[in-house]
C-alpha cells in the first residue's frame, strides 16, 4: 500500500487562487481581465 502525499485543502486553494486574492494585486487583476477577455466561464476558483 502506498501513502498519499498530498491532501487537498480548499482553504489553501482559495487563499492562493481565489477571486479576492486575484483582486488584491495589479497582476492578479490582469489575470482576471485576460480570463474575461477570453470568455472564461469561471474567472477564479
Amino acid at each position: 500500500m502506498s501513502i498519499t502525499t498530498q491532501r487537498k485543502t480548499n482553504l489553501a486553494k482559495k487563499r492562493t487562487h481565489g477571486f479576492l486574492t486575484r483582486m488584491k494585486t495589479k497582476a492578479g487583476r490582469n489575470v482576471l481581465r485576460r480570463r474575461r477577455a477570453k470568455g472564461r466561464h469561471r474567472l477564479a476558483i
